[in-house]
């Protein structure tokens, strides 16, 4: 399939990944921000995740948030989960969709969700199954696949085969993350293609971070493995608070000027995107944040806005 005769579903983790690392937000704030990616195009939004409060007071109010969200039927809204507990909060507020992770790593999992990873498979299955039951749909995330922040380098090896573990669980689809921004485009291909070979015909869905500015070069080397969906986040915010330096999604802003231009539809605006951006700057007292359309521009507009200025003498 050629990349002009595809379409990729963008996933905006922003509210969710992008806010765990920022002050507390008003609950209404987090319900326009989510109104605003909605009314550009999104239709997946990781909206909240159900932790500990003590852990991640930016989270808090996941019920409310999820609950202020308008019901559409073209809007899908997760909520990720660690554990049971968790998966129970989202059910009886009526989320669309609970996200599970595994980390790739035993020591980064035990930090971020106090068990093993091989125990977090385990009650990402039995969550799968109750979701099942209850009309929810259910993904789940190998994250760390690229590298652990306290073990270095993680085994290809292992990441395939927890995804085949996870798969067990008939995922609506496989999340594969490089939750620290380690990765770059030959591990992308490499690790893609060996799932994919064991696994044909599963959606996957990649979330990248741009720590060390290969973020969007490795959705590219996504895009060409055949992803189904790409996680990003307006402005470029957010990043793990359990693992060190780790900051920076992709921007949305920056990974939708990337596919329009490479004829890979989205249904989504990047003006609308862009607008998003400025307005979340002013609400978290920022300056510029992370993305660079924001700043540059959505060429050619910039050129054609140029020209017009020479047309009329007002160059310096």
């Amino acid at each position: 399939m050629t990349a002009s005769a595809r379409r990729v579903s963008i996933v905006e983790v922003g509210p969710r990944d992008g806010l765990q690392s920022e002050e507390v937000l008003p609950t209404e704030v987090k319900l326009e921000f989510i109104r605003r990616a909605v009314d550009a195009g999104i239709r997946k939004v990781e909206a909240v995740s159900f932790v500990h409060p003590k852990r991640v007071p930016q989270m808090a109010d996941a019920e409310d948030v999820v609950r202020g969200v308008p019901k559409r039927d073209d809007l899908i809204l997760i909520g990720l989960v660690l554990n049971q507990r968790g998966f129970e909060r989202a059910r009886d507020c009526g989320i669309d969709e609970v996200g599970m992770v595994v980390v790739s790593s035993d020591t980064y999992n035990r930090r971020n969700q106090g068990v093993s990873s091989l125990e977090s498979i385990e009650a990402w299955l039995k969550i799968a199954k109750e979701a099942k039951k209850e009309g929810i749909r259910a993904n789940c995330m190998v994250s760390s696949a690229f590298g652990c922040p306290f073990e270095g380098e993680v085994p290809p090896e292992r990441v395939v085969e927890y995804a085949e573990r996870v798969a067990e669980g008939d995922p609506v689809e496989l999340g594969i993350a490089d939750s620290i921004g380690v990765a770059v485009p030959a591990q992308i291909t490499d690790v893609l293609g060996r799932i994919s070979e064991r696994l044909p015909g599963l959606p996957i869905r990649v979330h990248l971070h741009n720590t060390r500015n290969t973020g969007l070069a490795n959705a590219q080397a996504a895009l060409d493995a055949g992803v189904a969906s790409i996680d990003a986040s307006i402005g470029g915010i957010g990043g793990c608070p359990f693992a060190p330096l780790a900051t920076g999604n992709i921007p949305t802003d920056d990974l939708l000027y990337l596919l329009s231009r490479s004829g890979v539809e989205t249904g989504v605006s990047l003006k609308k995107i862009i607008e998003t951006s400025g307005w979340l700057r002013e609400q978290l007292g920022h300056g510029d944040l992370p993305a660079m359309l924001p700043r540059a521009g959505i060429f050619p507009d910039v050129a054609m806005g140029a020209q017009a200025l020479i047309h009329t003498g007002e160059t310096a």
